[in-house]
């Protein structure tokens, strides 16, 4: 029979797949001595047979009641008794934190009767029917579905009924009369009264926080951070401890180092008098930990201490919710932290060199994503305007956008946005998603817009007070800011601007152009330490796709170890388009190699600036692969231009011929039709023009001095013959320049016919690269023009896939297709050298794939250049420890 059921002295934290990442950790806690309240955990195995059937399993309640039998022991009271009854708090804890998607529960046990033994019990009326209200709340709201805001409007206006500004200061009277008020609510909208039976409050609390699973916005915030859908929640059942139990208690989240920057030292909140969920909503706003140490100094002595101890432990950042009840501390919950990106490079960093983990270790602390991050661009504050108000720096980055004050809003505008409410709730979560930056009145850097930002990389100020926020404008003294307007919030200052500010480069990737220098900078430090490991044992080079002496140039100072695609028709755009038109209108050989021969000197040129540029590295230069039309004006507008000409009486001469030679080559599928080598064999002198331009440039650079390394690619093969004839044809043309360095041909692989013919094509060519947008949309049968727009997001919606294949290779269809060309390429050719030119080199969760397919080289834009070095890096490096703190 299956185990569903553990208490916290039978697991560890290497248990997170069983018992979720909360309980693994309390379990950890409770081995190591720390004062965790006595408690159990409800496995994930037990919410995926729930989610299978729709029912509980089997023998789940005996096991529950069990293990509720323990606690009753230790503690020396029983859950539902009259006199000192035993309270429990409902948790969900699935793998990997989904801060506020699903559910809590507290203060489980309460009812009429019991709320009296624990007024007397505890000697505090006003406390017990505190907890009791968030009873009802929180269970209403959970179990039953009763709209938040019913009993958020019952809240503000008892209130406004005691005159108070805070929930904490509502006197003994004003709280019983909320909990019937409350009770009221639940009545009206459940049609049944509150529940007075503990038990079936606790097996209630249990089944909804199974099915918070799937929720809406459990399954938004899964698929936003990829999360899998499978896995379940567990669920934590532990005995309450209070921190509204007057001024000596309190609730507060903490951070062994702090999650913005990396800094070191202790950062974190602390509301006196509330339990834990006040401090996560940010519905009150917090004091620092300093706070705490004046007023409760053992406390605060006593969480350094335990703090210092988890780091070690788990030798990573470590998130850490405590109660104090009564001036004793308690420890609810510690896991992984969430951090910024700049956070991330900086903590990885800061433990290698203290010598809790390792260089490789590091380096799988930190992601490609998150160096991406950190090269977008910052704020350029030198001419701007005095900000409207300054909050908390709760997740860094510069967002500007026009004001919103609703998800729905933030959802669907078109346009970037900035969110901006009192607090922001788990139901924010499509809008938090949708938003640019996020900006809150109250809260601080552990509210849960702060932790969602920080997890979604997005910008965020919380705890701006001085913002009067409203339905559908904010005010700070007398300037108004209505929906509409457009604010710059700076993240990394907490500074809110009003307009739109200026941006600069950051300072990362000043530092990659040579800019600045890395030392004195945490940071920058940080990432010239990690990269340069990367580099150190990464096994895949790094290329860029760089068409430009000036691309190459900063493809160089990025680290790019040569140029994988050289594109040769961006060279053909501006004012060389009309000797393109000449050749394409050529109505013999003459007129077409008159075309060629004016276009020969400034492809040569082209090609010697781009040779120089990476002197001493290889560089790939593929032959014209898209169509020729894409160089005239369409079909519609020559078709116009004609008939007003015609309409006006006036011949229409150069247009006139231009729409003759249009409709001639006009193709419906021009993507699938005449481009690329077909091109090559279907315009005499096109492919050798090039091929000697490429010579004549090697050869020039050569005699200057210098170690060109040109590479020529033919596109689009699909037959081993085309590669032949071109083949032919470019050497003959090699033979006849002097003073040409060796020179490789090869072929990009980019119609599934090459891939699955590999073994036939390998013996013509010196090397493969991988053309992976258009195997893409060959394999997949999509015009990525055409698709993405129309139904890419649905099918994201219905699990068709995750991300779309565009973005991150599909590993199942098209990267089948570049294992079986590279296996098939190199059974005939060992020394097969096979990269990839599409933007998948650039993307880090595709990076991995071709690391694992044998691939020599990805190459990808310049400025992705340093997150694919990362990335190659870490896939070097293989599977450890992370700090996945989804």
């Amino acid at each position: 029979m299956s185990r569903y059921v553990f208490d916290f002295n039978d697991g560890n934290k290497e248990l997170q797949d069983l018992l979720g990442g909360k309980g693994a950790n309390l379990a950890e806690m409770t081995r190591m001595g720390l004062p965790v309240p006595p408690g159990f955990t409800v496995t994930t195995d037990a919410c995926r047979a729930y989610l299978r059937t729709g029912a509980l399993p089997d023998g789940l309640f005996q096991e529950v009641e069990d293990h509720l039998r323990l606690i009753e022991a230790r503690l020396g009271r029983r859950l539902g008794d009259s006199a000192d009854p035993l309270l429990l708090s409902v948790r969900s804890g699935g793998r990997f934190s989904m801060p506020g998607m699903m559910e809590t529960i507290l203060d489980i046990g309460l009812n009429d009767t019991t709320v009296l033994g624990l007024a007397r019990r505890s000697g505090d009326e006003r406390f017990a029917w505190d907890s009791y209200r968030r009873l009802i709340q929180m269970f209403g709201k959970t179990v039953f579905g009763v709209p938040g805001e019913q009993f958020d409007a019952e809240l503000a206006a008892a209130r406004e009924a005691a005159g108070v500004a805070t929930d904490a200061e509502l006197g003994t009277a004003a709280l019983r009369e909320l909990v019937a008020a409350y009770q009221k609510r639940f009545f009206a909208y459940a049609g049944r009264d509150f529940p007075q039976a503990p038990h079936e409050q606790l097996y209630s609390a249990i089944t909804a926080v199974f099915a918070s699973w799937n929720t809406e916005r459990a399954v938004l915030y899964r698929r936003q951070e990829h999360i899998p859908g499978d896995l379940g929640t567990a669920v934590n059942v532990m005995a309450m401890v209070f921190g509204n139990h007057g001024t000596n208690s309190g609730t507060g989240v903490a951070f062994t180092r702090d999650p913005a920057t990396g800094r070191r030292g202790v950062y974190g909140d602390y509301l006196p008098n509330a339990q834990g969920e006040d401090v996560v909503a940010g519905i009150r706003n917090t004091v620092g930990l300093d706070e705490l140490a004046r007023m409760d100094p053992a406390s605060h002595a006593r969480l350094l201490s335990i703090m210092e101890k988890l780091e070690l432990r788990y030798r990573d950042l470590c998130d850490i919710e405590f109660t104090i009840e009564d001036g004793k501390l308690w420890m609810l919950q510690t896991r992984v932290g969430k951090r910024t990106p700049a956070a991330a490079f900086v903590i990885a960093a800061q433990l290698a060199g203290e010598g809790l983990i390792t260089d490789d270790e590091a380096l799988l602390r930190v992601t490609g994503g998150q160096l991406a991050h950190l090269m977008f661009p910052a704020f350029d504050t030198t001419n701007a305007p005095a900000p409207l108000a300054i909050g908390v720096p709760a997740s860094p980055g510069a967002a500007s956008g026009t004001v919103v004050f609703d998800s729905a809003a933030a959802a669907a505008a078109t346009g970037p946005v900035i969110l901006v409410r009192h607090e922001t709730n788990p139901d924010d979560l499509p809008g938090m998603i949708a938003a640019q930056g996020i900006l809150t009145s109250r809260g601080g850097k552990t509210s849960h817009a702060a932790v969602v930002a920080r997890g979604m990389g997005k910008t965020c100020v919380c705890g701006a007070e001085d913002l009067e926020v409203g339905p559908s404008s904010f005010r700070v003294g007398d300037t108004v800011v209505s929906e509409g307007d457009v604010i710059s919030i700076d993240g990394t200052t907490g500074r809110v601007y009003p307009g739109e500010l200026p941006v600069r480069p950051s300072a990362v990737v000043r530092w990659f152009e040579g800019e600045l220098p890395s030392t004195g900078d945490p940071l920058l430090t940080a990432v010239e330490r990690l990269t340069g490991h990367a580099d150190t044992v990464a096994k895949l080079a790094v290329h860029a796709n760089a068409d430009t002496a000036a691309d190459a140039e900063r493809a160089r100072r990025f680290g790019a170890a040569g140029i994988g695609l050289c594109r040769t028709e961006h060279m053909f755009l501006g004012e060389r388009r009309e000797l393109v038109e000449r050749l394409i209108l050529a109505t013999g050989d003459e007129e077409r190699q008159s075309a060629l021969a004016e276009l020969l000197p400034l492809q040569r040129d082209d090609f010697t600036a781009v040779l120089a540029a990476m002197d001493g590295l290889p560089v790939t230069i593929r032959l014209i692969d898209p169509p020729l039309h894409e160089f005239l004006p369409s079909l519609e507008e020559l078709t116009d231009r004609v008939a007003r000409a015609q309409a006006r009486g006036e011949d229409p001469g150069h247009d006139g011929r231009l729409l003759v030679a249009v409709r001639r080559i006009h193709e419906q599928n021009p993507m699938l039709g005449l481009r690329g080598v077909r091109l090559g064999l279907m315009v005499p002198g096109l492919f050798a023009m090039q091929v000697r331009a490429v010579a004549q440039a090697a050869a020039a650079r050569a005699a200057a001095g210098g170690d060109p390394r040109p590479e020529i690619m033919v596109p689009l093969v699909a037959s081993v013959r085309e590669l032949e004839l071109v083949r032919a044809e470019a050497s003959q043309v090699l033979s006849a320049v002097e003073g040409v360095p060796p020179i490789r041909i090869g072929t990009m692989i980019e119609v599934p016919r090459a891939a699955l013919t590999a073994g036939e094509i390998a013996p013509a060519a010196d090397f493969f690269s991988f053309g992976t947008n258009d195997l893409t949309q060959m394999a997949w049968g999509f015009s990525r023009d055409d698709v993405e727009g129309a139904f890419f997001g649905r099918y994201r919606e219905l699990g068709v896939f995750a991300t779309s294949p565009f973005e991150t290779i599909d590993v199942a269809g098209v990267g089948e297709l570049v294992r079986t060309a590279v296996h098939r390429g190199r059974s005939v050719r060992p020394d097969l050298v096979a990269g990839v030119c599409g933007e998948h080199g650039g993307d880090p969760d595709s990076v991995r794939f071709f690391h694992d397919a044998g691939l020599n080289y990805v190459s990808c834009s310049p400025f992705r250049v340093p997150v694919a070095r990362l990335e190659a890096g870490r896939a070097a490096v293989g599977d450890g420890p992370v700090s996945d703190s989804r």
